[in-house]
């Protein structure tokens, strides 16, 4: 999510999306270069291949509600990151580290070094864009953003914009189980996706112990769970999608020292390695990221 104003009306009036989505055309750009929108009659043609994920199910039905577990972070290793990069995505694919950034005029994707957080290779958005979530499908980026309602397909190897989705509201956070795509808009819900045309396939609302959990930011498709920044919090949840249960409550707090938290804003960036079975966290302007693991209290 882009900046700490919104929502300060109910939750209700962060609810994003919407029962249907559009694709729009494609638009080829050399490497470097910002790109404007597109208007309608695309085909993504991103291909899926398919297996079985928690999201697979067409409905999900009522589960025991049960106590999740308390869980907090363990440091293996600090790294670097640029304070100047407004996080709102980040995700390992094929050994390397994306990033997406946000706020109007400074919004873009990225490879980044993984150990010290310096930019390999940028694309910015148009400067109207306010950049958000993004997430991996075959050879494909996508690219929500905050308030137009389009996300950005781009070609992972060359960061060339072969299309766009629409839809209804706001983008906050993505990830790809494999079979569907999961988004995230600023409230307790999430949507899942179909992966080739983005239309809505079912809607979850995600309860601790029967309880709605709003604010649902960044996310991170992991372990057959889904992994959310809590926006405005140090907490993690991962969730059953589903059932839309949280199974597990992270605390992530005491990442930064004292003097590492000033001018910077909250914790959002979940990449989980498959490689080395940890997780690399960071936030708004961080100046280090962290590789994790989840441990009990």
């Amino acid at each position: 999510m882009g900046i700490g104003l919104l929502c300060l009306i109910p939750i209700m009036a962060c609810s994003g999306p919407a029962k249907n989505a559009t694709q729009s055309s494609s638009l080829h750009t050399s490497s470097g270069t910002s790109v404007e929108e597109v208007e309608p009659t695309y085909s993504s043609n991103i291909e899926v291949e398919s297996s079985a994920s928690p999201s697979a199910s067409p409905s999900a039905s009522p589960s025991a509600t049960a106590t999740p577990t308390r869980l907090r972070v363990k440091v293996i290793e600090k790294r670097g990151h640029t304070n100047s990069a407004f996080t709102q995505g980040l995700e390992f694919h094929e050994g390397e580290l994306y990033e997406s950034r946000g706020r109007k005029t400074e919004s873009g994707i990225s490879v980044i070094d993984q150990h010290d957080g310096s930019v390999v290779r940028w694309m910015p958005l148009n400067d109207k864009y306010f950049g958000e979530g993004i997430t991996m499908v075959g050879d494909s980026l996508i690219q929500l953003t905050w308030m137009a309602g389009k996300a950005f397909i781009w070609d992972i190897k060359t960061f060339t914009q072969t299309g766009t989705f629409d839809y209804d509201g706001q983008g906050w956070g993505l990830c790809f189980d494999g079979t569907a795509l999961i988004m995230s808009n600023g409230s307790s819900s999430l949507t899942i996706r179909d992966p080739e045309t983005f239309a809505i396939q079912r809607e979850v609302t995600v309860k601790n112990s029967g309880t709605e959990v709003p604010f649902l930011n960044e996310l991170e498709c992991a372990k057959g769970r889904v992994y959310a920044n809590v926006w405005q919090t140090n907490n993690i949840v991962e969730i059953d999608v589903s059932t839309g249960d949280v199974t597990a409550i992270i605390d992530a707090s005491g990442l930064l020292s004292d003097e590492e938290k000033d001018g910077v804003d909250v914790l959002n960036g979940i990449a989980y390695s498959q490689t080395s079975d940890t997780f690399l966290l960071t936030g708004k302007l961080w100046p280090a990221m962290f590789e994790v693991t989840f441990v009990p209290m």
